[in-house]
């Protein structure tokens, strides 16, 4: 446990809730006027997607609230899918809840606000991670949400961590804003230069993407046996779309990563693109630290003196590419990308010297992004309980939603 809580007691999370429960684990028949009806893909962002969301008929409604009513305050935790993360329930609503949600419901003397950032820090996510079951999409059980250890300080305590945290997350916004806008000019500035590659309209000779690469690889496709501290194990959940999200959390043995290595041996300049989960992301290595990958990311060790990588990650990041990617993945639960898909991917290739100078221009944004990057590395790090990028939990009414009476 974090020695920032060390001073406050270490409960159970059966001890600070009066209900743990799940959804129906019945799927219902969907109508397009009912009760709203939410499911995991409704908090996957931190909060409640209260306009994205299904609905049924007021007869089932009426069946299914004789065994669990959501109400305002409750914490809903996503345990099928993208796991482990919470939203707070901030609005008198009528609802039903699908199985892969869980229903937290806090103590009297437990501040909701509170309960869902403690739910949503890593310290109970790493606790959640090792109860997961399923080889497929992943399952957190629901016998295993109680067990999991929070720190419960008094609840003035709780409420003045909950305040200071809704203002963290506003300065977050404010990063991630400008990290987008960053990001946009970036892609203004390589289609300004090459115009759109799946047009190619300056028509430069294309050659695959395998050809301009002298390896194009994945990580381990097992699942390795995490240590405490150890070599940095990256998956595609740490690439995000301005870049690399480094300090996963998540560690092997020097023994198993000088074995992976012999197959993966990820570089400085080297190229990461998520082939499962967050499929298209891309961005360029910038550490020189070792580390090891895991199967969802691709590793494209390019010729640096055919394509520059600035220049390639521009030309991956392109809507029309990113689409044509996409276009190739493979699966039905899982959508994910073939190597073989990647290496016959056809790269319009301009002279090495324009490639450069979009390089030497795109610099400049990098380093704005690495400074938004690290001032977002360092708000999390203070953090006390906040999953990695949740939205505030502030969110407007919607018209849709059945309000109590």
């Amino acid at each position: 446990m974090d020695a920032t809580f060390s001073k406050w007691a270490i409960v159970r999370l059966e001890e600070a809730c009066s209900l743990i429960t799940d959804g129906t684990h019945q799927t219902p028949t969907y109508i397009d006027d009912g009760v709203a009806f939410l499911s995991a893909k409704n908090v996957t962002s931190g909060v409640i997607d209260w306009e994205n969301i299904k609905r049924i008929p007021f007869s089932l409604h009426e069946e299914l609230h004789k065994r669990v009513r959501p109400q305002r305050g409750d914490v809903l935790l996503a345990k099928n899918g993208t796991t482990g993360v919470a939203a707070l329930v901030d609005r008198n609503c009528v609802f039903d809840i699908y199985v892969s949600l869980a229903l937290l419901r806090p103590k009297a003397e437990v501040l909701p606000e509170y309960l869902c950032r403690v739910v949503n820090s890593p310290i109970t996510k790493r606790q959640f991670d090792d109860g997961l079951k399923g080889i497929g999409v992943p399952n957190l059980h629901l016998k295993e949400i109680p067990a999991a250890k929070v720190p419960l300080p008094p609840l003035p305590e709780q409420r003045r961590i909950a305040a200071i945290l809704d203002k963290a997350e506003e300065l977050r916004a404010k990063r991630r804003a400008a990290l987008g806008q960053l990001n946009t000019l970036t892609q203004a500035i390589f289609l300004e230069l090459f115009g759109d590659p799946m047009i190619n309209p300056q028509g430069w000779k294309t050659r695959t993407l395998g050809d301009l690469a002298t390896k194009i690889t994945d990580g381990t496709h097992k699942t390795p046996i995490y240590k405490q501290s150890g070599v940095e194990f990256l998956s595609a959940k740490d690439l995000k779309e301005g870049g690399i999200q480094w300090g996963s959390g998540k560690f092997i043995s020097e023994e198993e990563h000088q074995e992976l290595i012999r197959r993966c041996n990820p570089e400085l300049g080297d190229i990461l693109l998520a082939k499962s989960g967050s499929l298209g992301h891309v961005a360029i290595i910038d550490r020189s630290h070792q580390f090891s990958l895991f199967e969802s990311l691709c590793l494209i060790k390019h010729d640096r003196e055919l394509i520059d990588g600035q220049f390639l990650v521009g030309m991956l990041r392109s809507p029309s590419m990113l689409a044509h990617l996409l276009e190739k993945n493979k699966g039905v639960a899982i959508k994910h990308l073939h190597l073989v898909d990647v290496r016959n991917l056809r790269i319009p290739l301009p002279p090495i010297e324009s490639q450069r100078n979009f390089a030497q221009r795109v610099g400049k944004v990098e380093k704005l992004k690495t400074a938004h990057r690290a001032s977002l590395a360092e708000l999390d790090r203070r953090k006390l309980a906040q999953h990695s990028s949740p939205p505030s939990p502030r969110y407007a009414s919607s018209t849709r939603c059945r309000s109590i009476r």
